[in-house]
C-alpha cells in the first residue's frame, strides 16, 4: 500500500461530500434546463475517484449509494419510465409532462423531465464509476 499524505486522507472525505453535494445542485437546478442529469452525474464520478484514489476502490465503492452496475440498470429504467406517462395521454414516447405542487407556502414543479435527468444521473453515475474501478483495481495488479 502506498503512503498518502496526512492532509489528503482527511480532506478527502470532506471534498467527497461536498461534490456530492455539488452534484445535487447541479441535477436539480438543471432540470430545467439541458444536460442536468449528465454534468452532475460526472461531478459524482470525480467524487468516486478521489475516494478510490485515496482510500481504495471497495471504500469508494461503499460510499455510492448502489454498487455501480445496480445504480447503472436503475439509471436506464428510471429515464426510461419517464417517457412512459406520455402514452397514457396519447402524446409521443418521452413526451414530458409537468405537474404543479402546492405547498401552502410555495408552489413546487414536479416533471417527468426531473425523473429523466435523475435517470442519467444515476446512470453516468454508474457507468462510469464501474470502469473507474475496474481501471483502478487492473492497476494495482500489475508486476
Amino acid at each position: 500500500m502506498t503512503e498518502r499524505p496526512l492532509l489528503l486522507e482527511y480532506t478527502a472525505r470532506m471534498v467527497y461530500w461536498l461534490m456530492i453535494a455539488v452534484s445535487l445542485w447541479i441535477l436539480l437546478r438543471g432540470h430545467n434546463a439541458p444536460g442536468g442529469g449528465f454534468i452532475a452525474g460526472l461531478v459524482a464520478v470525480a467524487a468516486t475517484s478521489l475516494m478510490a484514489i485515496v482510500y481504495g476502490c471497495d471504500r469508494a465503492q461503499r460510499a455510492m449509494p448502489l454498487a455501480p452496475l445496480p445504480l447503472t440498470g436503475f439509471g436506464i429504467l428510471l429515464a426510461l419510465a419517464s417517457g412512459v406517462p406520455a402514452l397514457f395521454s396519447g402524446q409521443p414516447f418521452l413526451t414530458h409532462a409537468w405537474w404543479n405542487i402546492d405547498l401552502g407556502f410555495t408552489t413546487y414543479k414536479l416533471s417527468t423531465v426531473l425523473a429523466f435527468d435523475v435517470g442519467v444521473y444515476a446512470a453516468v453515475w454508474g457507468a462510469f464509476s464501474l470502469y473507474l474501478l475496474a481501471l483502478l483495481n487492473d492497476e494495482g495488479d500489475t508486476a
